[in-house]
Formats: structure tokens, C-alpha cells, sequence
């Protein structure tokens, strides 16, 4: 039996050696034929670079890019894209090391640089791979029962029966990665259909909101993708007029529109790439078999399998919030008003109206005080009432919607078809190649954290892991937000910057790269564009943590505080580890 098993692993080996060799020829001979050979062979090899894209077009994506249109229309077109070249920069120098040198990243780390980042990095990972998993299934489940089958998946057996379709599908799609080489071309040509199905679903959207009455102004969209850093100080030009009708609480509005706007550009370069997505990429190339030979269609890989779904999707998404939500009073919230005559207002979602008396609370408490309107529920609700008419629009301007409002609002233009199917389509193609790709990343990690290779059962069980985990989602996630999703969030954006560092070091160590160590404007080029990528992934990840102010659950240390002592115990174990190392190797 033992002998059995072993042939089966030598073909599987020879199989997966020869379908490497191959490869390396056909970008062997590609690259003597010219660019436009090479980027077709590169096209037709790529591979981990779409894992990257199904990962990062998830429900963060969706509710970001929801929230700029809301928040700015089309005027931030620019920061997600831009956040995301820098990540692609840092994911190529990891990339780069690991298949030059053939080492897996989590030891190298620990070898060259320093173990206890490795550590906090693979356990980053894991904590990423779990909590974000569960708003997955939330967003698939309800994206199943609201938009496509309202009928037939109503109430709680609704509910499970929509939880159980998507831990199935992405159970047998990650069956397949386990399988071998085969298995794994199966694995990644799902993926990319699921990506492609993503982005049609967006694009055919905005294709059909162009043909609508108002249209969408295309040079306006044209213009948002010019960066202007001037937002962060300043509000959207298109909101200037509402914001002048608040008079005296002018100001309030204007700087609660700012900090919006700050956070959002912030918040995108810090987390454009998160942490678990940086520890997927060397691993996918090296699972591949991929060395020094594949060095340009690693590179390729990254910038086109992930920028160009990304930015396609998430353009889409924003031109699409900005049409029907940016400077619109939330539906509902208002008297309507038609020809002059009010009529009765449609009713607004419950989680809408939540939003808009928080904003309301906050316009009253920078007037009275937030004690005094603590203290006083009954006088609260009577002042809210009362506001002035400007106010009470500007609120409903600002409160954030979600997908399930922007599928509903697109229903008058395109129909409840289009509208409710193609939306209800893309929302759960992201959220379910967004669970498919955390498991898979749990598998490598699982498989690093006990040493072992990353394949067969290990990897399974770590992969299996997430997706029974995540399942509980759609019947925990609001309960849980807060006790999973702070903490992780935290830990995720310290660690971050401390990433970027250690890839950045690596790229400049030649004990690790030797020979292949970037030399003459190469390095430079490196260097300057790492450079820059740490330096905004450090200030937005610092400035992300900074404006967390509120407490952990249960715990009464504010975040903030919490991630600064964190930070400071990793630094001081990180120099007691160096010096011990260094003594060791002598």
C-alpha cells in the first residue's frame, strides 16, 4: 500500500516537472519572438494573479467603492487604483524573492530578517483569513435570498439553505486545487470565470445606466481618475451648494464630509492590500513551480491578473453609486416632493433610517453637547425633529447604502430583472471567490505554521477550516463584528507597514537574493517605488489606527492605545530576537 502511494506521488511530481518545463520554453521562446509573443504567452500562463484579484473583489471592495460614489461621485476614481499599484509593488518584490531564490517566504523571514515578524505575519493571516470570511457568506447569503431567489429562499430555511449552496460550491472548487496539477488549472479557470462573470455583471450595469435618460457623464468619470489631493482637506465640489444651505453648521457638515473623504483615501492605501493577500502570492508562484525563469510573468501576473479586474470592477461600482446616490437624499427619509405637491414619502429601509439619526445625533451634539443629549432620550428625539430642513437633507445626503439599495434604485432604470439578477449575479460571485481564495491562503499558512508542505491533506484541513468557520457568518456576523472584526482589523493594518519593510529589506539583501540582487537603475527603480509604497502604507496604516477611538468590547482599553503597546512589545521582542540571533550564528 505504502509502495502505491509512493509511485502515485513520483507521477504526480514528473507530471507536475514536465508541465513546468513547458512552460519555461514557451517564455523561453516568446521572449526571442518579441513583446507582443510574450504578452500573449504570459496572458495564457498567468494564474496567481487572478487568486489575488478574487480575494481583494470582496465585500470590502463592494462597500468601499459603494461608499466613495455616495460619499464623492466620480471626484475619487483616483485612490483605489493608485492604492493598488503600490500594493502590486510590494507583492511583485515578494514575488520576486521567492521564486529567485525558491525559498518559502514565512522561512525566509524568520531566517533573514527576523522570526518574530514572521510569526505575527502567518498569524495575521490565519485571524484575516477567519473573521473576514464570515461577512462573505453574509453578503452571498443575503445576495441569494433578496436578489435572486426572494421566493424560494425566504425566512431562516431560506437562509441555511443559501449558506449550505455556497460552503458546497466552494468546497468542490477548492477539491480542486488539491488535486494536483490538473486540478489546479481546473482551480484557477473557475476563478477566472467567476472574476469575468463579476465584472460583466458591473460593467452591463453601467452600460445600461449610459443609455438611460441622464446618462453618465463620461468626462467627469474621465477626470476622477486624475489624482487630487486637495479632497483630503476639502469637500466635493458637487456638495459645496447643499453644504452652504446648513448656514451657522456649516462647518460641522463640511468637516465630517472631509474626515469621510480623508478616511476613505487613507483607509484604501493601508488596506489595498491586506495582509493575508501578501502572504498568498509567493506561495501561489512557488505551488506553481515556478524559479527565476518566470520572473517577468510573475511580475506581469500581479499587475494584470489583479489590477485590471480590480479596477474594472470597482470603476463600475463607484460610477454606478454615483449616479444614483451622490447628493440624493436616501429614499424615504424626506417628504417627497413632486410638481410642488408633497406626497407621501417611500418607505425607508430600517438600517437607513439607524444611519441618518446617528448623523442627525452627531449635527445635535456638536450644538448641545453630547452629555446633555445622553442624558436625555426623549429631548434628543424632540431637537432632531426640529432640525432645520437643510440639515435633515444633508444627512440623508451622507448616509451610507448598501448593495441591496443601489440593486433596488437601479430597478426604475433598468428594470427589476436586470436590476435585482445581474447585481444579485455579481455580489455573489465576489463574495464567493472571495471565501475560495481566504481558505486556500489558510491551507499554505496552516501548512507553514506546522512546517509541512503545502499540499494534499494538511492544506486541505487548513483550507476546510475557513470554509466551516465562515459558514456561520449569515448567523453571527452582526453579533460578532465587533469582538472579531476590531481586533483583526488592527492587528491586520499594524502589521502592514511592518510587512512592506521586511519585503523592502529583502529586496535589498544580498546574502538572500546573491547574483539576482536588483543592480544599476533596476535597483533604483525598485527602491524608489518600495520606498514610496512604505511610506504611505505606514502613514495611512498609522493614521487608520489613530482614528480608532472607540474601546474593545468588554475590555475598556481604547484601540488606539491597545495597537501602540502592541507595537511596542513586537519591537522590543523584535531586537531581543536580532541580538539573540546574531549571537547564535556566531
Amino acid at each position: 500500500m505504502g509502495e502505491s502511494n509512493s509511485s502515485t506521488d513520483n507521477n504526480k511530481a514528473i507530471v507536475t516537472h514536465d508541465k513546468v518545463e513547458q512552460d519555461r520554453q514557451l517564455i523561453l521562446e516568446a521572449q526571442k519572438r518579441g513583446t507582443l509573443a510574450k504578452i500573449g504567452t504570459y496572458t495564457r500562463l498567468s494564474g496567481p494573479g487572478w487568486l489575488q484579484s478574487a480575494i481583494t473583489l470582496g465585500g470590502g471592495s463592494l462597500v468601499g467603492s459603494l461608499f466613495i460614489g455616495i460619499l464623492a461621485g466620480v471626484s475619487l476614481m483616483w485612490v483605489q487604483p493608485l492604492a493598488m499599484i503600490l500594493g502590486i509593488v510590494m507583492l511583485s518584490a515578494i514575488g520576486y524573492v521567492a521564486i529567485t531564490t525558491g525559498e518559502r517566504p514565512f522561512q525566509a523571514v524568520n531566517r533573514h530578517i527576523n522570526p518574530v515578524l514572521g510569526w505575527c505575519w502567518v498569524i495575521a493571516t490565519v485571524m484575516a483569513n477567519l473573521v473576514w470570511c464570515l461577512p462573505q457568506y453574509s453578503l452571498g447569503s443575503a445576495a441569494l435570498q433578496q436578489n435572486l431567489f426572494p421566493e424560494l429562499l425566504s425566512g431562516m430555511g431560506g437562509k441555511i439553505a443559501a449558506t449550505v449552496f455556497i460552503l458546497v460550491v466552494v468546497s468542490v472548487v477548492l477539491w480542486f486545487y488539491n488535486a494536483g496539477s490538473t486540478g489546479i488549472k481546473i482551480f484557477e479557470t473557475i476563478l477566472k470565470l467567476m472574476i469575468g462573470a463579476v465584472i460583466l455583471c458591473f460593467v452591463g450595469v453601467v452600460v445600461r445606466l449610459s443609455f438611460t435618460e441622464d446618462g453618465i457623464a463620461w468626462g467627469n468619470v474621465l477626470a476622477g481618475f486624475f489624482p487630487d489631493f486637495s479632497m483630503i482637506f476639502r469637500p466635493a465640489e458637487s456638495l459645496l451648494e447643499p453644504l452652504q444651505k446648513t448656514g451657522d453648521f456649516r462647518g460641522f457638515w463640511s468637516e465630517h464630509v472631509v474626515s469621510s473623504q480623508r478616511d476613505v483615501i487613507i483607509a484604501a492605501v493601508a488596506t489595498a492590500v491586506g495582509i493575508n493577500m501578501t502572504f498568498l502570492m509567493p506561495y501561489a508562484m512557488l505551488s506553481r513551480g515556478w524559479d527565476k525563469d518566470f520572473r517577468g510573468l510573475a511580475i506581469f501576473d500581479i499587475s494584470i491578473g489583479l489590477f485590471v479586474p480590480f479596477l474594472l470592477a470597482t470603476s463600475c461600482i463607484i460610477i454606478a453609486s454615483a449616479t444614483q446616490f451622490h447628493a440624493e437624499p436616501a429614499r424615504g427619509l424626506l417628504p417627497a416632493v413632486k410638481k410642488g405637491v408633497t406626497t407621501k414619502a417611500v418607505e425607508a429601509d430600517a438600517k437607513i433610517v439607524g444611519r441618518y439619526h446617528d448623523l442627525l445625533n452627531k449635527r445635535l451634539a456638536y450644538e448641545h453637547g453630547k452629555e446633555t443629549l445622553d442624558s436625555d432620550k426623549a429631548k434628543l428625539t424632540k431637537l432632531r425633529q426640529e432640525l432645520p430642513a437643510a440639515d435633515k437633507r444633508m444627512a440623508a445626503m451622507l448616509v451610507n447604502r448598501d448593495a441591496f439599495n443601489l440593486a433596488g434604485s437601479l430597478e426604475r432604470f433598468t428594470g427589476p430583472i436586470f436590476a435585482q439578477y445581474i447585481f444579485g449575479l455579481g455580489v455573489v460571485g465576489m463574495a464567493i471567490s472571495t471565501i475560495i481564495v481566504l481558505a486556500l491562503i489558510n491551507g499554505f499558512a496552516l501548512c507553514e505554521m506546522l512546517n509541512l508542505p503545502s499540499k494534499g491533506t494538511p492544506h486541505r484541513i487548513g483550507s476546510y477550516i475557513v470554509v466551516a468557520f465562515g459558514a456561520l457568518g449569515p448567523f453571527i456576523w452582526s453579533g460578532a463584528q465587533a469582538y472579531l472584526a476590531v481586533p483583526t482589523s488592527v492587528f491586520g493594518m499594524m502589521l502592514i507597514p511592518i510587512a512592506y519593510i521586511a519585503f523592502f529589506l529583502m529586496m535589498n539583501q544580498k546574502g538572500l537574493l546573491g547574483d539576482y540582487l536588483p543592480r544599476g537603475g533596476r535597483r533604483v527603480v525598485w527602491n524608489v517605488l518600495m520606498g514610496l509604497a512604505v511610506i504611505l502604507g505606514t502613514l495611512g496604516s498609522f493614521w487608520a489606527i489613530y482614528s480608532r477611538t472607540g474601546n474593545f468590547p468588554g475590555l475598556g482599553i481604547q484601540q488606539r492605545t491597545f495597537a501602540l503597546i502592541l507595537i511596542l512589545i513586537l519591537v522590543v521582542l523584535g531586537v531581543i530576537m536580532h541580538f539573540r540571533t546574531k549571537e547564535e550564528a556566531r
